[in-house]
């Protein structure tokens, strides 16, 4: 149709329709991206993102696996498991928002019966070992708690209460040390080898055997996988997978659990700070091995607060948590002398028959050193200078031995200031002192002189810088009793299952062997026996009724600042040794009057025979 001009309306604008057209570009452009982006999502990504809203709703909970039970030799239980329920606090899921997170941990700690500030502060700290890992702010709650937080579980976002195995004692303190503890793997832990495949919140062994032998004990967690609804709760026929967990095996140990509670009974009743050892002489099996002052393992068992922290960890002269069997650091005094004696045959500075005279008084560079309590026992061979302890004798075989480093090569071969290799963690080496040793120290200015002859005369008589534990001493004179053959000390005997199958059997190989004459062995053992149970014996007040031949040695040494260290080791029956006991009492005095009676009441129950009483003063001063 046509239109004049004067009907027509008025043109549209060139730059309006520029506009328009650009925007009918830009909506075509946002209408592509969008389009892009849903194909992107629906076609591409599709299966990915229908994967996770899947896993929104499952869930899945890690299954502990009860660790195995610790046995004595005779399967009798000494460490089980009991259950708990564990309250537990994951960070990552609480409230994003400050306050809400504040809110909910306040409501935690009024239900608990908590403060905030120490729910925060447990928190802190525990994060701070593994910063993903579950907080458990509680064990053994109740199960009027659990209702509750499973009634309002809205109200406590990241809040869990999970089933848990945690260790139980049927044995109360009995063999603290050695069973060590059980505890929550650390940051640092997880990226050992060993804990491979764990994740934060496992429980693993910190210590003792627990640490030793985790994994044998640990086991294997299992999961079970449910269908949850919107709010997290369960839907009904909602589980959809179950992993079982595997338990861990039993670790059956070498010790004798009535042999220990006898043990740790001499030990604790002198109340003193000690330990004691003893060890089968001849594959090193340990008996019974206990260290005072000790501790409640059951504390381990739930978070600890800072006031049991500084109690069992940082009191530097108890000291419970240290194993002062093999981590003791003491000189022996006269105990050592059967290691001398070794040594000096082996070098040929003495004969088992060659008589020396022992006027009470030894002279070496204008000093004067003297027996105990001024004794003199004349013209006497080494048999006999063992049964009455004579030092003036060992002093003159230290400075025969001087120059060189006999002394120190055959101790060291025995056992003496090296790690033993017990299957334990924290074992130390001690102090051996040597010619090179001191003279180190000396030319770095630590000390004031070097090694000299009257080091070496210290030595041979357990003195001087000597530094030794139970275990090696016990070592030592299993090596001697048994022909040179060094055992290797273990308390672990073997891994079983549940049905009790050995899984595994442990038997170290002896540590070494080294040449003893049968002559010096006899010489040797025959003065320890006549020490112990032959009238003049340094120890025949308290072993001479025994009815088992023992063959024993007392050790008095010095200690400054603090009061002698007393000791004593003794193998029986004699002469064939089969058990080995070390005994040793920080500030016990002589090794007659505290360490002595603790061996004799270790022995005691070993054979399941008494000491009969012998008259007093029979015995000789060591």
């Amino acid at each position: 149709m046509y239109l004049r001009s004067d009907e027509r309306g008025p043109r549209m604008n060139n730059r309006l329709a520029l506009r328009i057209a650009a925007f009918g570009g830009l909506a075509l452009v946002l209408f592509a991206v969008l389009f892009v982006r849903l194909w992107f999502l629906q076609v591409i990504s599709g299966e990915e993102y229908l994967a996770e809203a899947n896993n929104n709703r499952i869930r899945e909970f890690r299954v502990s696996a009860p660790r195995g039970e610790i046995l004595d030799r005779d399967g009798n239980v000494l460490v089980q498991n009991r259950t708990s329920l564990a309250l537990q606090v994951n960070p990552r899921k609480l409230p994003a928002n400050t306050a809400r997170r504040r809110a909910e941990l306040a409501r935690l700690g009024a239900l608990t019966h908590t403060s905030l500030r120490r729910v925060r502060r447990t928190m802190r700290k525990r994060l701070m070992l593994a910063p993903s890992a579950p907080v458990t702010l509680r064990r053994d709650v109740g199960h009027y708690l659990v209702y509750y937080l499973q009634e309002n579980q809205d109200r406590f976002p990241g809040v869990e209460v999970r089933r848990v195995f945690v260790r139980d004692y049927p044995q109360g303190t009995l063999a603290a040390h050695l069973f060590g503890n059980v505890g929550e793997v650390s940051e640092e832990q997880l990226k050992a080898p060993r804990h491979r495949g764990l994740e934060p919140g496992d429980a693993v062994g910190q210590d003792g055997v627990e640490y030793q032998y985790d994994g044998d004990l640990r086991g294997r967690a299992g999961a079970t996988r449910i269908q949850v609804d919107s709010l997290g709760r369960p839907t009904p026929g909602g589980r959809l997978k179950v992993l079982k967990p595997a338990p861990g095996g039993n670790l059956r140990l070498t010790i004798d659990s009535s042999l220990q509670e006898a043990g740790d009974a001499a030990l604790s009743g002198q109340g003193l700070p000690g330990a004691y050892v003893a060890m089968n002489a001849r594959n090193g099996e340990i008996l019974a091995m206990g260290s005072n002052p000790s501790f409640d393992p059951t504390v381990f068992t739930r978070p600890l607060t800072q006031g049991q922290v500084d109690e069992l960890y940082r009191d530097p002269v108890l000291s419970p948590l240290t194993n002062r069997a093999i981590a003791g650091a003491y000189p022996t005094g006269s105990s050592f002398k059967p290691i001398t004696s070794v040594a000096a045959l082996a070098s040929g500075a003495a004969t088992v028959d060659e008589p020396i005279l022992d006027d009470g008084a030894f002279t070496l560079g204008g000093i004067t050193f003297q027996n105990a309590g001024g004794a003199a026992y004349g013209t006497i061979a080494m048999q006999t200078a063992l049964r009455v302890s004579s030092d003036v004798f060992y002093y003159t075989l230290g400075d025969r031995m001087y120059p060189g480093t006999a002394l120190q090569t055959w101790a060291r071969r025995l056992g003496i200031g090296s790690e033993t290799g017990i299957d334990l963690p924290g074992e130390q080496p001690g102090l051996l002192p040597t010619p090179a040793w001191r003279n180190d120290l000396y030319r770095e200015g630590l000390t004031d002189r070097p090694w000299s002859a009257g080091d070496n005369v210290n030595l041979a008589v357990g003195q001087g810088d000597l530094q030794t534990d139970p275990l090696q001493m016990a070592v030592a004179y299993a090596t001697i009793a048994n022909g040179g053959k060094v055992p290797r000390p273990h308390v672990g005997m073997q891994v079983e299952d549940a049905a009790g199958r050995v899984l595994r059997e442990i038997a170290p190989a002896a540590a070494g062997r080294v040449r003893i004459d049968r002559g010096w062995r006899e010489t040797i053992l025959a003065g320890l026996h006549d020490a112990a149970q032959s009238p003049g014996g340094t120890s025949y007040g308290v072993f001479g009724g025994f009815p088992v031949p023992v063959a024993g040695k007392t050790g008095t040494a010095e200690r400054p600042p603090h009061a002698d260290q007393s000791w004593y080791v003794v193998l029986a029956p004699y002469p064939n040794p089969e058990i080995v006991v070390a005994v040793t009492f920080e500030q016990g005095g002589f090794g007659s009057d505290t360490a002595a009676p603790a061996a004799l009441r270790i022995l005691s129950e070993h054979f399941g025979k008494s000491a009969k009483p012998v008259e007093a003063g029979e015995g000789a001063v060591e």
